[in-house]
């Protein structure tokens, strides 16, 4: 046996040869460890982590406003840039209006002519009314000329009745006879032509009488400004100018310029967006907490947030406003198929909105996409 294999030998005969007596101290010292540690946890579970519902998985966000044309013209100025300042109603972008502006005239110009029209409509009311009055009257007087002609062709008549009788007994001559059916003859044309001209009289009365109608028509239960015509050509155009207004875009809301993609000369499209302006003054948190931690979180709750940004030397204050309607997968665009044979569950998260105080958004800015760390105090 070498000198090695025999120091080794020794060294185990004297650890088997320790006094079994000095092992329950080192048990009892371990066992006083853990039950230190566990009692530790405990309280830090109790006092604090049940307290608290805490996420580093958190992100600012905001309500951002898409700056898109209404209308379709070339771009002739572009008044702002990326990370530019802007306040609400500020010029961001013009756009040529020249087609605007003609499509204005002509919309002005056929408002102006349906006026004149209705207004000529109104006149020719008051005209159809006087109208109407002088073939009442021509119907009238041709009615009595009728009456007039009747009772002639009927006197004539009875003259030639008369006639006749007496020529029988040799009272009258024949001429006297002739002359009576002369008499006659023209008695009855002038009674055709006095039907003739009562019946046109009519007619040409009845002709004026709807032509009052129709007339009527267009502008009854309406004065010149509220006729459907007058209307719609208004309606017209106050579209034309409302296009013009369009060639000026201007900023929806106060914010900061980002993803400016639009040049002078590009012809613009309704629905391009060209730009968009970030509020950052009403920026907020979505905190997304697994579905474990939510149990006692609650909307009107405060919240106590770290950006990465500015570290824990500047905290942020927050409140809870509510929760999405769904997790991040459900609304994913291929969404979980969880009816499937190899499933594994998987804890989910759930968007948390925090709002933030505007008050230290003005002192200590954040910009959207941020990394934040939310700890929302459930003791309240």
């Amino acid at each position: 046996m070498s000198k090695i294999d025999a120091d080794v030998e020794e060294t185990t005969r004297a650890k088997a040869a320790v006094n079994p007596r000095k092992r329950g101290p080192l048990f009892l010292g371990l066992m006083l460890a853990v039950a230190a540690s566990g009692g530790a946890y405990y309280a830090y579970d109790t006092l604090y982590a049940s307290r608290h519902a805490i996420t580093d998985n958190a992100y600012v966000g905001a309500d951002v406003a898409q700056i898109t044309p209404l209308v379709a013209a070339p771009v002739t100025a572009v008044l702002v840039s990326d990370t530019e300042m802007v306040k609400k109603g500020d010029v961001l972008v013009r756009l040529d209006d020249t087609d605007a502006r003609l499509a204005l005239s002509l919309a002005e110009a056929n408002y102006q002519s349906a006026i004149r029209r209705v207004t000529a409509l109104i006149a020719n009311d008051k005209g159809f009314v006087a109208q109407l009055a002088g073939r009442e009257a021509d119907r009238a007087q041709a009615a009595a000329q009728l009456s007039s002609a009747e009772a002639n062709f009927e006197k004539a008549r009875i003259d030639l009745d008369r006639r006749k009788t007496l020529a029988d007994k040799g009272s009258v001559s024949g001429d006297e006879v002739t002359a009576v059916e002369t008499a006659l003859r023209t008695a009855e044309a002038s009674l055709a032509s006095a039907q003739a001209g009562a019946a046109g009289a009519a007619a040409a009365r009845d002709a004026v009488a709807a032509a009052k109608e129709a007339n009527a028509a267009m502008i009854v239960g309406a004065g010149i400004d509220d006729n459907p015509e007058v209307l719609a050509a208004k309606s017209a155009r106050d579209q034309a100018q409302v296009n013009l207004d369009r060639t000026v875009m201007w900023a929806p809301v106060d914010g900061v310029i980002s993803r400016r993609q639009v040049q002078v000369g590009q012809r613009v499209q309704p629905g391009m967006t060209l730009m968009v302006v970030v509020p950052l003054q009403d920026a907020y948190v979505d905190a997304n907490y697994k579905e474990v931690q939510l149990a006692h979180v609650k909307a009107g709750q405060k919240v106590t947030l770290v950006s990465d940004l500015y570290g824990s030397d500047v905290p942020f204050t927050g409140t809870v406003v509510g929760f999405s309607g769904g997790t991040g997968a459900a609304f994913s665009v291929v969404p979980a198929q969880n009816a499937t044979g190899n499933w594994i569950k998987v804890v989910q998260r759930l968007p948390v909105r925090i709002a933030l105080d505007p008050a230290e958004l003005a002192a200590h800015p954040l910009q959207v996409g941020l990394s934040m760390t939310a700890d929302i105090s459930v003791a309240e």
